[in-house]
């Protein structure tokens, strides 16, 4: 036997680890948590030690189509060579935040103040999906529907701040190949940056564009 067909059959012989799988399921699902907030702890499940599979080169970890980063996870841990398999793995993400909850039924189009709200620390994976963490992500913005007393604030539920209001002056920008055209006019709508808003130019045109920053905004057709 050569040695290079001994070294083919002895990479054969050569088992995966489990313990390096599930090493991989919770270093991959420790780096895609980083961003969440509050204090988060993983638990990884178990995975059938009685398959046997070939040793992989190099394991590859994601998320299958539906999961998250929190709450029951499963991670999937996949190897292309030499040999080609794929396991699931089972985890759990537990993540202790504040959050916020309305102090008081509050209304359709209400903008939020401070007493509009309270702060509660709770188990986020147990909470409705989007939960505001955070006194800035609500104060000033107004509600896209009725909140009840205690319910837990949600994105979905308020609108963004608007950059720009009806009567402001802002910028016009007109782009186009190689040249741009600026000028100025009044803004006829609340929208944030953006959402589109109509705008009287100086000269009482009507016209319609983007909303940016500065705040300017950029006619589009």
């Amino acid at each position: 036997m050569t040695m290079m067909a001994a070294f083919s059959l002895h990479a054969a012989e050569l088992r995966q680890d489990p313990a390096q799988i599930i090493d991989a399921a919770e270093t991959f699902l420790k780096r895609e948590s980083a961003g969440l907030p509050g204090q988060v702890s993983i638990e990884v499940g178990k995975i059938d030690t009685r398959v046997s599979r070939p040793a992989c080169a190099r394991l590859q970890t994601f998320f299958p189509a539906g999961s998250r980063a929190w709450g029951q996870a499963t991670v999937g841990v996949r190897c292309t060579a030499p040999a080609n398999w794929t396991v699931y793995v089972p985890a759990s993400v537990k993540v202790s935040a504040n959050y916020l909850i309305a102090a008081r039924p509050l209304a359709l189009g209400q903008e939020i103040a401070a007493g509009d709200f309270s702060v509660r620390q709770g188990e986020l994976s147990h909470l409705p999906s989007g939960v505001l963490t955070d006194a800035s992500q609500a104060l000033g913005r107004r509600l896209a529907n009725s909140v009840q007393a205690g319910q837990p604030l949600r994105r979905d539920a308020i609108r963004e701040a608007p950059t720009v209001v009806p009567g402001q002056l802002v910028g016009l920008i007109v782009k186009g190949l190689g040249f741009s055209i600026r000028s100025q006019g009044y803004s006829l709508g609340n929208a944030p940056e953006g959402q589109r808003v109509q705008v009287k130019t100086l000269a009482g045109a009507v016209v319609s564009g983007i909303v940016r920053s500065g705040p300017v905004v950029e006619l589009v057709r």
